[in-house]
């Protein structure tokens, strides 16, 4: 009977370790894609996460002022390497964009300046509303 349980329990439990096998690794291009849950949790931490952080909003103006994360800082992709200055190195980064293509290039392109702690958020903005998280309108 014991048998039967623990096998069963491994099967149970084998689609769960399948689907983590993929997170917290790095990509080719030195950062990691992260899913949209998983930056939400670190999100509602706040000040109480033990691993500081950052999340970077890398699209226009105009897509900023009609929705972002709250306490995003906005750096426009197209501005990123002019601003590399103000991204502190001593904390977790997620850059996010509407889907998840620009931030993918903002975080390749942190990497490339030295950054190790870089995430893309997978489905970017879109993917966070899709959620239901809080947005500042």
């Amino acid at each position: 009977m014991k048998k039967f349980l623990l096998g069963l329990m491994l099967i149970a439990g084998f689609p769960w370790m399948v689907s983590a096998c993929g997170v917290g690794e790095k990509t080719a291009d030195g950062y990691e894609d992260t899913p949209v849950q998983h930056a939400y949790e670190h999100w509602t931490q706040g000040e109480k996460s033990f691993i500081p952080f950052v999340f970077i909003d890398v699209r226009t103006l105009d897509e900023y002022d009609a929705g972002h994360i709250q306490g995003a800082m906005h750096i426009p992709l197209q501005d990123l390497s002019a601003h590399i200055a103000e991204i502190p190195h001593n904390k977790q980064v997620y850059v996010y964009c509407h889907s998840g293509r620009r931030s993918a290039s903002a975080a390749k392109l942190l990497a490339g300046k030295g950054f190790t702690n870089i995430e893309n958020v997978v489905g970017g903005f879109s993917a966070w509303k899709a959620a239901e998280y809080p947005v500042v309108p």
